[in-house]
């Protein structure tokens, strides 16, 4: 094990169960707010294991990934924000009221 793969090691052992804990546990928006913290984590993963293996081509999951891991927050507060409804937000609103 050499530098690389330990600093991969506590970026996972550190803040990958403590995002884990409130995504399962919080509010909605704290569960959002983790899995994106998660995804950041996971994506500084992904780009310090190539380091350590010496293979640059794994860097390419690193940069997918940070490329999908806003889109899939955006969805997920799409239904946070709706709760899964297909109505504009004016109209949930009203008939809430």
């Amino acid at each position: 094990m050499n530098a690389w793969t330990a600093a991969a090691l506590v970026l996972l052992a550190g803040a990958g169960p403590a995002c884990l804990w409130v995504a399962a546990s919080g509010s909605p928006v704290r569960r959002l707010v983790a899995l994106s913290s998660l995804s950041t984590v996971v994506g500084a993963v992904f780009l310090v294991l190539p380091q350590g293996y010496d293979r640059s081509s794994y860097q390419d999951l690193a940069l997918v990934l940070a490329v999908l891991a806003p889109a899939g927050t955006l969805v997920f507060a799409r239904f946070v924000a709706g709760e899964g409804s297909d109505a504009p937000v004016e109209e949930r609103h009203r008939s809430s009221d």
